[in-house]
């Protein structure tokens, strides 16, 4: 089974990229090439297989005939900006989200060979006037620039299944927290930034409203979730090849309760309020739970709590043993 991972320098891609390297198998399948691609050329990990590592925008003719060069016959796409970089910057993100997702899917489709794609899309497809819990059969209404390029990658990676270019299934990913490393310029970072920061001795910045819900997931998660998707039978997730991932819904405070739980109050006085009406006007219009009617049937994974999530990204940190 030969793999392409685009966005493989990502924390999602690079995760990934580390689970295939340690199970040497993907599907009940032997991996007998595993491709990473990202704009800045990722480390390769170690593995038993061969793993090739490029440097290729998907922006361009050559960086997607580069990726491709190979006839993977699984592609997981990850490669995007980050909601609040979409939003900053309108071109940047249209070109990087949508423009290279189409150009993408357009030469997959002139293989010939109908690939497995698994794509990831975002709960900021939604937005607006939503209910609590939002049903699998909710119409899209984005609200931002990122989930309106995110729904039409959407609609693209169906339409290519369709006509029979691809064997497509696009998985709908939670807020991912809690994020190592630094922030980014996801409109969401602070949702990893403040259980994070603080566990690293540093202040964190509370931009929204305590009160406020997230739906999210783990690094782990999103992951199994990603390999779940793979793993299903073609047209497991119905005409429009989609479905949203499991995730659990928490307010930011309970989030903060978890943590001085985990570590004590003085962890907990390291998040600062410090209001950005941009980020709470973004985030606050998400979605703050999914029925995941699908997802469950289907058997996608799922977090047990959010205690749990943040033990696990402890033990990531060797924080704990």
């Amino acid at each position: 089974m030969r793999v392409l991972i685009t966005g493989g320098g990502g924390m999602i891609g690079a995760r990934l990229a580390n689970r295939l390297a340690r199970s040497g198998k993907i599907v009940g399948q032997p991996l007998t090439q595993l491709v990473l691609a990202d704009l800045i050329e990722p480390p390769a990990p170690d593995a038993a297989f061969p793993i090739t590592t490029i440097a290729a925008d998907l922006g361009t003719g050559e960086g997607r005939e580069t990726c491709l060069a190979g006839a993977p016959d699984l592609i997981f796409n990850l490669a995007a900006i980050v909601s609040g970089a979409a939003e900053a910057d309108f071109d940047l993100g249209y070109r990087v989200n949508l423009e290279a997702t189409a150009a993408f899917f357009n030469d997959i489709r002139h293989l010939r060979s109908n690939p497995k794609v698994v794509a990831t899309s975002s709960v900021a497809a939604f937005g607006g006037d939503l209910p609590d819990i939002v049903p699998d059969s909710f119409c899209l209404t984005p609200q931002n620039s990122y989930g309106t390029q995110k729904a039409i990658g959407e609609l693209l990676l169906a339409d290519h299944t369709r006509r029979g270019h691809m064997d497509g299934r696009c998985v709908r990913l939670p807020t991912i927290s809690v994020r190592p490393g630094r922030p980014n310029a996801a409109a969401s970072s602070f949702i990893s930034g403040i259980i994070r920061e603080p566990l690293a001795g540093e202040e964190a910045a509370l931009p929204v409203d305590g009160a406020l819900k997230v739906w999210i997931a783990s690094p782990d998660c999103a992951v199994e979730t990603l390999l779940h998707a793979a793993s299903l039978p073609g047209g497991a997730l119905g005409p429009g090849a989609v479905v949203s991932g499991r995730g659990i819904s928490v307010s930011v405070n309970e989030m903060l309760e978890a943590l001085e739980r985990a570590v004590g109050p003085e962890m907990r006085a390291r998040v600062i309020s410090k209001p950005d009406p941009v980020v709470a006007a973004i985030v606050g219009g998400w979605p703050k739970a999914f029925a995941c009617t699908l997802a469950t049937e289907l058997g996608f994974p799922v977090d047990e709590s959010i205690d749990e999530i943040i033990a696990a990204h402890m033990r990531d940190m060797k924080l704990v043993d």
